[in-house]
């Protein structure tokens, strides 16, 4: 209970007559009477029921128990002056902690980030990146971007868009492609999803192959996009997430049909507090998904 009645004023008298060693030179800097000065250090230690100096007839000494208060007093004041500095400037930042689902956070929100850095300079972004597998309030985090149905317990989710899913390989593999039917001799990456393959096949109108399931699995679309890169085998994988490979050339879309089993979403906690950092990062999502589905 006595820390949250310890008088500022006897605090900071105590600090400035720790560094002067001097009652008369720490009134002078805090524009007071020495009396004042010493009184308010009296003040304080009868608070504390301790002696932070000795008087001396030329000064003061430190007690041990002054010296072990000394560097707290010191870092408080010093954070107080630096908070209230960035106020005077304008420069006051709320902390945003988001988590993003990887594939996401490469292929939509890191190519737009500084836009919104430069729209809303007041909040500091963090971001953690995950495979979809996420605990919000273990976390801290204030929003996690996800890919599914929009169904997690006791969140709210808000639906960004669909992410079709579609081979994506090298053009020297999509060489050896002359239709759909011939990814059954392919090496096929897929996700933890077993169905994504027989549900594409499916949609192109192929009997699946019965070693769909053989693939090579991978937790991330970006580590399976890696694979692709590297001429491991065909991915399945969301091509408005990977337009810059596209783009490039890297990596082509041998065949334009895909299929949609979900819908990246923005999902907070129900029961968190709206703070205005987080109201600033919604309604920039929310105005910049229609570019989204258009590519980068």
């Amino acid at each position: 209970m006595v820390r949250q009645f310890l008088p500022l004023n006897g605090l900071r008298a105590f600090e400035a007559s720790a560094r002067h060693l001097s009652f008369t030179r720490a009134a002078i800097e805090l524009c007071v009477t020495q009396a004042a000065v010493s009184q308010q250090v009296k003040g304080l230690e009868k608070r504390l029921g301790v002696s932070l100096f000795q008087r001396l007839p030329r000064g003061l000494k430190i007690t041990a128990e002054g010296e072990a208060l000394l560097p707290t007093v010191t870092s408080s004041f010093d954070q107080m002056a630096t908070t209230l500095d960035r106020i005077e400037a304008g420069q006051v930042r709320e902390l945003l902690f988001l988590g993003v689902v990887g594939t996401f956070a490469v292929g939509w929100l890191l190519p737009r980030l500084r836009e919104f850095q430069k729209q809303h300079p007041f909040v500091d972004v963090r971001v953690s990146t995950n495979n979809n597998r996420v605990d919000m309030a273990a976390e801290g985090l204030d929003f996690a971007i996800r890919f599914g149905q929009g169904s997690w317990h006791g969140t709210d989710a808000f639906r960004l868009f669909e992410a079709p899913l579609s081979p994506l390989c090298t053009p020297k593999l999509a060489e050896t492609l002359k239709s759909p039917a011939d990814l059954a001799e392919a090496t096929l990456l897929r996700s933890y999803r077993s169905d994504e393959w027989s549900t594409w096949f499916t949609a192109a109108g192929v009997t699946p192959v019965a070693q769909v399931n053989a693939g090579i699995v991978f937790d991330t679309s970006l580590g399976m996009m890696e694979a692709a890169l590297q001429g491991l085998g065909v991915a399945l994988a969301p091509p408005s997430m990977f337009s810059r490979h596209l783009a490039s050339g890297e990596i082509v879309q041998p065949f334009p049909i895909t299929i949609s089993l979900g819908s990246y979403w923005l999902t907070r906690l129900q029961s968190k507090p709206q703070t205005a950092a987080m109201q600033a990062f919604s309604d920039w999502m929310f105005a910049n998904i229609g570019p989204a589905q258009d590519g980068l």
